[in-house]
């Protein structure tokens, strides 16, 4: 048998779409029932073409909880499954019941990532979200009751007009919940969103306000039991997301669904962000994005990411040049060493993308 891999199914369903969001989706229609069909029996179909045995598998989107109970069934039963896996299903409070959680526990996935993003009323309508504070309450207590343990919430930072306290007290709400892994993630105004035709909500963000929020949210994030093991995700012991780690460690993974990505066989591919292509392909269409990943460099910008930082030891010739690089950035508080390991600060992972270059010239 293979070694197992990882599966990403992406799910591109969306009630309406929120004012932040870029990734692929397209709302349910008419055709809701014939579209959702045809959709899981494409991605049944490619499963059993890849024919890879898998350790983690995790559903994104999009709203993966769009979908049913019975679609679950589906396709969890056509995958070959390591025993133990982690099983994450991505959903938003107000497409959950407690009835889909039950369903979805005992589909065997055994993780759930709930996108809260504020526990701030106000905030929550301002981003276009379809919950508020109540509803992402529930949602959080119903998955626990549910029987899931392995619960994670998403949380935004430098909002539009965001304070601090809000920040603070968005950590405090998520703590008092049956939470094991946080996701903070900095708001990205991209192009192409409805947010960013908003002049007055993006003269509202502030990036040295954004900064100083990260900074705080780390600090009470781990006040809380929250520990730092990447830029934007915190976790209690033992609950840090085995799906995402295979990313930053470039382990090899399957992307299934349309603008779904892979890393596999010696080389990255993408899906087009194509659902109609998708769904009336007998094998989903790919194209290359890199023919040689994982290189040094890569390693290098994706283990910075995380807290264990990197041993430039492991860059081969390129480790001298790093450690040398990696001098005026420990001496500015940007980096430090921990068991001779490179380590970014919280400062570091303010200016990540600068430090990489930095390391890497």
């Amino acid at each position: 048998m293979t070694e197992p891999i990882g599966l990403y199914i992406h799910v591109p369903f969306c009630v309406k779409k929120c004012l932040y969001c870029d990734f692929y989706s397209l709302p349910l229609c008419s055709r809701e029932s014939t579209v959702r069909k045809r959709y899981i029996d494409r991605v049944i179909a490619n499963i059993s073409a890849y024919s890879q045995h898998y350790d983690t598998v995790y559903f994104g989107g999009g709203t993966p909880s769009l979908l049913s109970v019975a679609d679950f069934y589906r396709v969890l039963s056509a995958a070959d499954i390591a025993n133990g896996a982690e099983i994450t299903i991505e959903c938003n409070p107000e497409s959950v019941t407690d009835e889909k959680l039950t369903g979805y526990h005992s589909a065997g996935i055994n993780r759930i990532s709930i996108g809260v993003q504020s526990f701030d009323d106000r905030e929550l309508k301002m981003l276009g979200r379809a919950h508020d504070c109540d509803t992402a309450v529930r949602a959080v207590k119903g998955a626990y009751k549910s029987g899931f343990d392995n619960i994670s919430v998403d949380l935004m930072l430098g909002l539009p007009f965001q304070s601090e306290k809000t920040v603070t007290d968005n950590i405090a709400r998520a703590a008092e919940l049956p939470v094991n892994h946080i996701s903070a993630y900095m708001l990205k105004i991209e192009d192409g969103t409805p947010l960013l035709e908003d002049k007055a909500l993006c003269d509202g963000v502030d990036d040295d306000c954004t900064a100083m929020y990260y900074e705080k949210a780390n600090e009470c994030l781990e006040k809380h039991g929250y520990m730092c093991y990447e830029i934007s995700n915190f976790a209690k012991k033992g609950f840090e997301c085995r799906h995402n780690l295979k990313y930053w460690h470039c382990e090899d993974y399957i992307g299934i669904g349309p603008s779904a990505h892979s890393c596999f066989g010696g080389k990255r591919f993408a899906v087009p962000d194509d659902l109609d292509a998708f769904i009336g392909s007998d094998r989903q269409p790919v194209y290359v994005t890199d023919n040689s990943p994982c290189g040094e460099e890569e390693r290098l910008m994706l283990q910075i990411r995380l807290r264990e930082g990197i041993c430039p030891e492991d860059f081969g010739a390129m480790g001298e040049r790093i450690r040398k690089n990696a001098e005026p950035l420990i001496s500015h508080g940007f980096i430090e060493i921990k068991d001779a390991r490179l380590t970014l600060t919280v400062k570091g992972c303010l200016v990540s993308n600068e430090i990489i270059c930095r390391l890497v010239e």
